[in-house]
């Protein structure tokens, strides 16, 4: 697979599309442990040895799982997670501080087995919390070669200025996708300008853009999506015919729906690298085939035509206050 490098001043090489390794643990229904593993080597073998996690997925069960599975390969992969996301006996909180991060960060280096975490994000933000005060502590990290770069998760433009003014932020993880869009306005300028990497999470609409879905009977009762917007009557209904036009676009071009849109986000820039999820090889294999795909400047432009920037109907989150801060 193709290479792309996010950030300018503490440049990282990282493969064009990386593994979301979320829904391995939780929140997308039942998981198969033995057949994540296997979607985890599989991405190996195919060059995509990007994989994405975080402290707070599974209770920890993600770092665990995907430290299994690169037990004896850790030099094969660019393994990022995430801090900042709490559940404890009163739910679930924000601590972005710096003195929360260096105490997760022995946690997660435990559970993934290694010395090093090649990107640390701040997952979410607690807004009391000066962002200044949370990049300082983790460019301690840097020096300390626990972390070799800072990433910052769904913060705002202003927000993602203050921090590169304390020590260089390598990439800034928010959602985007053909069906989340906002970012596109001011917050992509603001990383390209201060030459922060792009990771887009759920690159394909959380499942939505595979066309795979036209209503919640088929997801689990525990699946997350149930209490998404997005999903919801009337919102759904409008969604799904924008799914309808990229369904026929890319018939047209002979590839399926989510192949195109992670093609249409791969055209964006050179600059990003999508982290698509999965828990089977086969949604992988058909993902990661999406970066060898080349759209004319009419399919992108077809592309954007039937699903331009606000066109999606609902919320993202039930719950919109904890990001782009």
């Amino acid at each position: 697979m193709l290479e792309r490098t996010l950030g300018r001043d503490r440049p990282l090489t990282v493969s064009a599309l990386g593994l979301g390794c979320m829904g391995m643990s939780e929140f997308y229904g039942p998981a198969d442990e033995a057949e994540s593993i296997a979607t985890i080597h599989r991405a190996l073998e195919l060059g995509c040895t990007f994989l994405d996690t975080s402290d707070v997925y599974g209770s920890g069960h993600n770092e665990q799982l995907v430290g299994r599975a690169i037990a004896g390969r850790r030099d094969e992969v660019v393994l990022a997670t995430k801090f900042g996301i709490v559940r404890d006996a009163d739910g679930r909180r924000v601590d972005s501080s710096g003195a929360h991060a260096k105490r997760a960060v022995e946690g997660s280096l435990r559970r993934l087995g290694t010395d090093h975490i090649d990107l640390y994000y701040m997952h979410r933000r607690n807004p009391d919390v000066p962002i200044e005060d949370t990049v300082g502590a983790l460019d301690e990290l840097v020096r300390e070669g626990k972390i070799g770069h800072i990433g910052l998760s769904e913060v705002s433009a202003a927000t993602l200025r203050a921090a590169c003014a304390v020590a260089p932020v390598t990439a800034l993880q928010s959602e985007w996708s053909l069906f989340t869009r906002g970012i596109e306005d001011e917050i992509v300028p603001a990383a390209r300008d201060l030459g922060v990497g792009l990771v887009p999470y759920s690159p394909i609409g959380r499942g939505m853009l595979t066309g795979r879905y036209g209503s919640l009977d088929g997801l689990a009762d525990n699946d997350f999506r149930r209490s998404q917007p997005r999903l919801q009557g009337e919102h759904l209904a409008a969604n799904l015919r924008l799914v309808a036009r990229l369904e026929e676009i890319a018939a047209d071009a002979g590839h399926s729906p989510v192949q195109v849109a992670l093609a249409w986000l791969l055209h964006q820039g050179d600059d990003l690298a999508p982290i698509p999820g999965t828990k089977r090889v086969r949604y992988l294999e058909e993902n990661l085939a999406a970066a060898d795909i080349e759209l004319s400047a009419d399919q992108l432009a077809a592309i954007d035509d039937a699903l331009p920037v606000g066109a999606v109907s609902g919320d993202r989150y039930a719950d919109m206050s904890a990001v782009e801060r």
